[in-house]
């Protein structure tokens, strides 16, 4: 694995192209509806999950991402930070100074807007051995027809019948926006003038206490010559330097109090290493991506009990009122246990979460908590397959990826996985 984060280097341009359709394309998926080019089909579904809650709040979303920086010095809007690789599969984290403006709006009256200067992260996942099987023609074991393999994803167009594939690569596989921890406007014009204000009042303190002493008494004897609008001049000068210690003073605060919460390296090495006695591929990017999906998918589902990926109690009605929900950068491993032949892990994590309740639109940046297993006994198999689901008990195909009870019969569909399922996820 390696990590560029100090240095610019573009990521390569076939990648660029994707990204750059990918975040152009995601207002339009998440306000409208629309499908987005060349994300993978957990992404796609967690999309589809999205815009139908946003359907479900009866408001519109309008929402854009947009490039902060204009012609960079080499021509790039992406820029690779970060790669890892597997005997299977290559990874590329491409980094990019966009941003996002959102716009909630109900019968045309706007309840909320903002504009974030984020910065966007994207994974894009290729294939190592180099043969893409998009175009590569497969026979539908139903009906016969020769169609090629990309277009039997969503079913064949002839018979209908689904199946179980992994993703045609290269895809972009996970997306974030992490906040810069820049300084916002109503931060300054509210922290700015209080610290002003004591500045100007410590300043006045500070004359009458030492007006009679030797070594001060003349300066502050010039000063007092302009009055009280000097002393507020000083006070504003003074201030705003108070405000930038304070700002950078509560920045550490808060990411030393995110270090305690998230977990420790330790944690993560002893779990990494664990899994890689199951699978020597395992990666905990990959199983960062992965847990940061189930969330999404969870907290956007309608009924998350029929996730097939999802196998815990009912979710706080809280959850159902989040229209947009943003991984914020910190993922922290708290605990992991193996018992009965299961593994399971506890992570920590930030996110930014945007909700609807009741017209109103609120802008919350909570720590959640979640708990994930997977079987032991079977190691992850990344090698492109495909599989037939059809309905062991009245003989329907259907997507089980989506759904896993039957829409034909209504009995649930056990599909044997090496992959994680989550099963709780909280407020922390």
């Amino acid at each position: 694995m390696g990590k560029n984060y100090f240095q610019a280097i573009p990521i390569k341009p076939s990648y660029e192209k994707k990204l750059l359709r990918f975040t152009s394309s995601l207002g339009k998926a998440i306000g409208k509806g629309e499908t987005i080019p060349f994300a993978d089909n957990d992404l796609t579904y967690t999309l589809n999950l999205q815009h139908e809650r946003i359907e479900s709040k009866n408001i519109e979303l309008d929402y854009e991402v947009y490039e902060r920086t204009k012609n960079s010095s080499v021509n790039n809007t992406f820029f690779d930070v970060e790669n890892w690789k597997d005997k299977h599969y290559a990874s590329k984290v491409g980094f990019g100074v966009l941003g996002v403006k959102r716009r909630v709006r109900q019968n045309e009256k706007i309840l909320y807007k903002d504009t974030l200067r984020y910065v966007f992260y994207g994974t894009v996942t290729d294939i190592v051995s180099g043969s893409h099987p998009d175009n590569e023609i497969h026979i539908c074991p139903n009906c016969g027809a020769d169609q090629t393999i990309a277009d039997l994803q969503n079913g064949c167009p002839y018979c209908g019948t689904q199946y179980k594939m992994d993703d045609l690569f290269p895809k972009i596989t996970s997306f974030y926006f992490f906040d810069q921890l820049q300084m916002t406007k109503k931060q300054v014009f509210i922290g700015w003038p209080i610290c002003s204000v004591i500045c100007a009042i410590g300043l006045a303190i500070f004359a009458s206490l030492f007006k009679n002493d030797p070594i001060f008494a003349n300066t502050i004897k010039e000063i007092s010559r302009y009055g009280p609008i000097f002393f507020c001049i000083l006070g504003a000068m003074y201030g705003f330097f108070l405000f930038l210690f304070m700002h950078l003073l509560f920045k550490i605060a808060r990411a030393i109090v995110d270090l305690q919460r998230m977990g420790t390296a330790a944690s993560r090495e002893r779990f990494e290493a664990r899994m890689k006695k199951i699978t020597p591929e395992f990666s905990f990017e990959y199983f960062k991506n992965k847990a940061i999906s189930l969330i999404k998918k969870a907290v956007y589902s309608k009924d998350e009990s029929e996730l097939l990926s999802y196998q815990g109690e009912k979710l706080p009605e809280e959850f159902k009122d989040i229209i947009d929900l943003n991984y914020a950068g910190i993922l922290g491993l708290k605990d992991f246990r193996e018992e009965d032949g299961f593994v399971t892990a506890e992570i920590k994590s930030y996110f930014d979460v945007l909700s609807v309740k009741d017209n109103k639109v609120s802008y919350t940046h909570p720590v959640y908590s979640a708990t994930f297993k997977r079987r032991t006994d079977i190691p992850v198999d990344l090698n492109f397959s495909m599989t037939r689901i059809q309905c062991p008990t009245c003989g329907t195909s259907f997507n089980a990826m989506k759904n896993k009870c039957c829409p034909s019969c209504g009995n649930e569909y056990e599909l044997i996985t090496d992959d994680w399922v989550l099963v709780e996820i909280k407020k922390a």
